[in-house]
């Protein structure tokens, strides 16, 4: 197959090190400036009456922890390979809101209506970034074999499952009723007082 313009001008880029160098750079300095402009730890100028943060040290910092970052291709190789398969799990997640949002009609779907499902769904994200990060660091294959070795992988699985189907089930009313009733004894018993 003949290599296409596009495709061309894509391994030009990669030749030219923007995939390993500048973008992974303008990624951490980036994040990197944006955290500490939002936590101030390097404190801040009063100026006019006005608080205004440290840019030129925050950008400095940024900097230098990029550019140590992108010096280091070991690094540079995990960061690829943990957004590339993060934004996969993006798209995972968007493909099922949109599937679900086919039956909502002309209606704004949205998690927050679903308690359960919306916690539910956060932490199926949060377990499935933690293993591409560690799938990344090569790490998940211990994580695994620990489960196996001590054969207790259908023991958490049927735990996992047996806990999902209690929390789904669960009737949300019940706290809320037992709230109810203990508000009724506590009310009852301060009028027997009188």
């Amino acid at each position: 197959m003949a290599e296409t313009v596009f495709r061309g001008v894509i391994n030009f880029l990669v030749e030219l090190g923007v995939y390993e160098v500048i973008l992974p750079f303008l990624l951490i300095f980036t994040l990197v400036f944006a955290i500490l402009e939002k936590t101030k730890i390097l404190g801040i100028d009063r100026v006019g009456g006005q608080e205004l943060t440290k840019k030129n040290l925050n950008s400095i910092i940024a900097m230098v922890v990029a550019f140590l970052v992108v010096a280091s291709t070991q690094l540079v190789a995990l960061i690829s390979e943990v957004m590339a398969n993060i934004v996969l799990l993006l798209i995972l997640g968007v493909c099922f809101l949109m599937l679900v949002g086919v039956f909502m009609g002309d209606k704004e779907f949205t998690l927050k209506e679903y308690g359960g499902w919306f916690t539910f769904f956060m932490f199926l994200m949060f377990i499935g970034i933690v293993a591409i990060f560690l799938n990344a660091l090569d790490w998940l294959k211990y994580v695994l074999g620990i489960f196996v070795d001590i054969q207790l992988a259908p023991v958490l699985f049927v735990v996992i499952i047996v806990g999902f189907i209690v929390y789904i089930t669960k009737d949300p009313n019940s706290s809320k009723k037992k709230a109810g009733d203990s508000g009724d004894h506590g009310s009852s018993g301060g009028g027997s007082h009188h």
